[in-house]
């Protein structure tokens, strides 16, 4: 969700008004994609390099997280979404990771729409976890070295259990993949966009839906 810092600064605001308005993108594109026929909306809130960001800006985004936990909880129960957080929750307030614990409980067994919400979140450190998780169970006879295959790396992921991403959209014109979901994007498709991400809305996305659907996706093989 690149774009905030830019939106504001283009308005003469500051950092944090692009990330107020980049919250009310966050509920918009929500409710679009469990319009839309989305099953599962990965957001990229918060990454495990952004906390090198000033501390009053990570104050500013910590703040607005407790906001739409609080304020949105109920909103996406009522919505049937499934609230999941991936990446080291122990970085976060305690406040925070009882929040995330009560959301994630509430919402549990929703079945419209699995939201998956990034936070403290780094491709390599969660490849790095689950390397250590089978080196202790190798260590410990519970596996043998030639049982690890994709299948039980996969089962050690934060995503473990959700379908690897088909599409990831990328705002603000950026390019890379940023460490994120590194192993889960082996076959993803990519669409980049110009739009800021506060200006990301339900035809946004709906453009990017379409873009996907005329791909032809081969998984490496030849199709006649």
């Amino acid at each position: 969700m690149d774009g905030n810092g830019r939106w504001a600064k283009a308005r003469h605001l500051p950092r944090a008004a692009g990330h107020r308005k980049g919250m009310e993108a966050v509920r918009a594109v929500v409710r679009a994609a469990g319009d839309l026929g989305v099953e599962y909306l990965t957001l990229f809130g918060f990454s495990s390099e952004n906390w090198k960001r000033p501390e009053d800006e990570v104050k500013d985004l910590m703040g607005l997280l407790r906001i739409y936990l609080r304020r949105d909880a109920r909103d996406l129960h009522e919505q049937g979404v499934r609230l999941r957080i991936i990446g080291d929750r122990a970085r976060l307030a305690p406040d925070i990771q009882a929040q995330l614990d009560e959301v994630e409980a509430l919402t549990a067994d929703n079945t419209a729409l699995t939201l998956m919400i990034a936070l403290s979140y780094g491709g390599r450190d969660e490849l790095v976890q689950v390397a250590r998780a089978l080196a202790a169970d190798v260590a410990a006879g519970k596996i043998a070295p030639e049982a690890i295959d994709e299948a039980a790396f996969s089962a050690r992921l934060f995503t473990h259990g959700i379908p690897d991403p088909d599409l990831l959209i990328r705002t603000s014109g950026e390019q890379r993949i940023s460490n994120f979901l590194l192993w889960q994007m082996a076959y993803t498709e990519f669409v980049f966009v110009e739009t800021l991400w506060p200006d990301f809305d339900r035809e946004s996305l709906s453009a990017a839906l379409d873009v996907y659907a005329r791909r032809e996706r081969r998984y490496g093989a030849v199709v006649a």
